[in-house]
């Protein structure tokens, strides 16, 4: 047995994520009884044990944790077939369309420098900006949201993507403007890791939230509001500051990693489109 249904792989991937019969089998709408049998037909198809059912709960087994990473990689990559498909039977097809993500909030002189100089190029496709979350735009190009994006190291993973250098700069701190440590020059990682009643906000890493004591954020709106309060601050590359507030100040970190933007693609893409789109981007 060499080939695996894809409602098998949601339902397995439901319970390992849940590890629990009953929520998985409530996210996905069904009795758990069917649930149940379903993943022990699994089992004895692929003839491995995927899951431990003990008094304790469920566990992944080894072959569970191969099967759960492999699972999603292949749920994205058909999800991405289906996307693209129909992005490319939709009105003037996708080669007169790229999907472009980009983190929301940052970068603007350089989208706006790309945008500008690719729309000048002869021939070139509509450009979709979509604007995401702090790490969201991998799963945008793993399932076919995007067809390109926009990503940031040591932020971003670059695993499994082609991809091209295009800025590296340094980090600062934003801050409220009215905090003494606004005053300062420069800040190291240390003196902003513990700040009495200024935590650093936590972004969340896919789906999950990072622990801390700093608020949940989700968007740059919310972000900034949070800032200007005296709420919290963060850890952003120095072009954020094309979009701070009169309440917010950005100070130079002395030892942040450098932030470099990468334009980043499938491996695996043929589309004329994005080759230009590539082109373009190398040489600015």
């Amino acid at each position: 047995m060499d080939t695996l249904e894809t409602r098998e792989l949601r339902y397995f991937i439901a319970v390992a994520e849940e590890l629990h019969f009953g929520r998985a089998a409530e996210r996905l709408g069904m009795a758990q009884p069917p649930l149940s049998r379903a993943i022990q037909q699994l089992e004895r198809r692929l003839g491995v044990t995927l899951l431990e059912r003990n008094r304790r709960g469920v566990s992944l087994t080894g072959a569970g944790e191969i099967l759960l990473r492999e699972g999603r990689a292949a749920l994205d990559a058909t999800t991405a077939a289906v996307r693209r498909t129909r992005r490319a039977g939709g009105p003037g097809g996708s080669h007169d369309r790229l999907v472009l993500a980009v983190k929301a909030g940052a970068f603007h002189e350089l989208l706006n420098k790309l945008l500008d100089a690719y729309t000048a190029e002869p021939g070139a496709a509509a450009i979709e900006v979509l604007p995401s979350g702090m790490c969201e735009q991998e799963g945008m190009l793993r399932d076919g949201r995007a067809d390109v994006a926009l990503m940031h190291t040591p932020f971003n993973s670059l695993a499994g993507f082609d991809s091209v250098e295009l800025m590296t700069e340094a980090q600062v701190a934003v801050l409220p403007a009215r905090h003494p440590l606004a005053a300062r020059k420069t800040l190291s990682l240390a003196e902003i890791s513990d700040v009495p009643g200024l935590p650093l906000a936590r972004w969340p890493r896919h789906d999950t939230y990072p622990p801390g004591p700093g608020p949940e954020v989700h968007d740059q709106t919310q972000l900034a509001q949070l800032i200007a309060l005296g709420r919290t601050m963060t850890v952003f590359p120095e072009s954020a500051r094309t979009w701070l507030w009169e309440e917010h100040a950005a100070v130079p970190l002395s030892d942040a990693p450098p932030v470099t933007t990468h334009i980043v693609w499938p491996a695996h893409s043929r589309s004329r489109a994005l080759a230009g789109l590539i082109r373009t981007a190398s040489r600015l």
